[in-house]
């Protein structure tokens, strides 16, 4: 994999900082400008792709392009704009950006976006990935023991979202689904949202009704409270009870064809993605998705 280099240009800070640390974890090189003057400068550095927010002082980023096309012309620029400013975003397509993201905008799209400006620049085909080319890294997810509590999962989740950057311009996520390992380090299974959801749940909804019973409706006039109450309840129940532990595994090696088919037949929306015998990351539904979103875009 080429590693491509980003001129990140913004007048904030922070912003600066918060991105260059989160796009470095997602393997890019980066270049910071505090102005649309010293991205100017930064050139000499020969970025792959720049990303240039609108709102600066000095130059802002609309006089920033111009002057970055003048000199230029084949380096793409991926803009920045507020949230619904979309005769901004129309005046920086015409001026000759690549692409426009609303902020805040999500830093795996943005990651996207700046994968697809780069083949465009230098011209490269698409070529079509295997699962280990697309799919999320283990080590970007919360991981716990087996053993684990629900509390502890939650804690642990906790923690690690403490360490996940944002500002307005952009938001890093973070995978919302914990893993739960086994004492070989290998995927017992994950502990999603929805699981805890169903574990709140009150045991009678899904305990089986009375044959004479088909018709049998639960008042919900009486639940006032009970959420709270399970939470209370399951919080020191062990995760492994909870969990989602029937994840199907593809090999690391499989083609993209073949993780779309097996997503569908099972049906699955994501699966654990395996490297001989150890487990190396997740591929979801999502990674699909922005791979026909590029092979549409280059085509």
């Amino acid at each position: 994999m080429v590693k491509i280099k980003v001129l990140m240009v913004d007048d904030e800070e922070r912003f600066r900082t918060t991105t260059a640390k989160i796009l470095a974890r997602k393997g890019f090189d980066t270049i910071l400008a505090a102005s649309g003057e010293e991205a100017l400068e930064k050139l000499a550095e020969k970025p792959d792709v720049v990303i240039l927010d609108v709102k600066m002082g000095g130059l802002d980023g609309h006089e920033t392009l111009k002057l970055i096309k003048d000199k230029l012309p084949e380096l793409p620029v991926i803009m920045l704009t507020g949230h619904g400013d979309m005769p901004g975003a129309k005046k920086a397509l015409d001026t000759g950006a690549f692409d426009y993201l609303a902020k805040p905008c999500d830093v795996d799209l943005l990651s996207t976006k700046i994968q697809d400006a780069f083949e465009y620049a230098t011209k490269a085909p698409y070529v079509e990935k295997l699962a280990k080319g697309i799919m999320i890294p283990l080590s970007e997810y919360t991981q716990i023991p087996l053993n684990s509590t629900v509390r502890d999962a939650i804690k642990a989740l906790e923690e690690s979202m403490r360490h996940l950057l944002a500002t307005d311009r952009l938001m890093d996520t973070g995978h919302r689904s914990v893993v739960v390992v086994n004492p070989d380090n290998s995927v017992a299974g994950l502990l999603s949202p929805l699981d805890l959801v169903d574990a709140i749940r009150p045991g009678y909804l899904s305990a089986p009704k009375p044959s004479m019973a088909d018709s049998l409706q639960y008042s919900t006039m009486f639940w006032q409270g009970l959420f709270s109450s399970r939470v209370k309840e399951i919080m020191g129940n062990p995760v492994r009870d909870i969990m989602s532990d029937a994840i199907p595994t593809i090999g690391a090696d499989a083609n993209l064809m073949e993780v779309a088919n097996t997503m569908v037949t099972l049906p699955a929306r994501r699966m654990l993605v395996r490297e001989g015998n150890k487990d190396v990351g997740i591929v979801r539904e999502q990674e699909l998705f922005y791979e026909i979103a590029k092979i549409i875009s280059s085509s």
